[in-house]
């Protein structure tokens, strides 16, 4: 009997030590913050995507994001991210920003016609050359941009006479 009841209580230590260790898990998951859960794509989109990236040379890039960043991460799991985006509605004059541009390109393609604009009302003040390769499954691109008079600025994303992205920036 007795030798029974140790093995009882070993499975009781057992299974409630699991319970446990379980809790602990889930008490320190809460802790952390919560992650947005990402949306699974269709098959038919992954399909596209890949056709796209693997078959669809000469086609030119797939404009994915593009945002103002003060800064973008050069080490760690956010490497080549924006980590610090700029509000476009109150931007400083004379802040140090980049435009932050990711897109999709062609495997083996390389685009070197899009070009970063920066205007002042109508008047173009910067206009800079952009070339990115169709080497992996992103290509990410940031470029400098300066905003140096309180107004209302644009920065564009263009390809050729096509604006792919616009946006509006007021400077204070």
């Amino acid at each position: 009997m007795a030798g029974n009841l140790k093995k009882l209580a070993m499975c009781a230590m057992v299974a409630f030590g699991g319970v446990a260790m379980a809790q602990d898990a889930a008490a320190q998951d809460a802790a952390a913050p919560a992650q947005e859960p990402v949306k699974t794509p269709s098959a038919e989109a992954v399909k596209s995507t890949w056709d796209y990236f693997y078959k669809a040379q000469g086609q030119g890039p797939v404009l994915v994001d593009a945002k103002l960043c003060t800064e973008v991460a050069k080490n760690g799991p956010n490497k080549f991210e924006c980590i610090a985006e700029a509000n476009p509605d109150a931007v400083k004059a004379n802040t140090s920003m980049m435009l932050w541009q990711s897109y999709l390109v062609p495997q083996g393609d390389t685009i070197d016609d899009l070009m970063v604009q920066v205007k002042q009302g109508n008047v173009v003040r910067e206009t800079k050359d952009v070339r990115i390769k169709g080497e992996g499954w992103r290509a990410r691109q940031w470029t400098g941009v300066r905003m140096n008079k309180a107004g209302d600025w644009t920065v564009s994303i263009l390809r050729g006479d096509q604006v792919l992205k616009t946006i509006n920036v007021k400077v204070q």
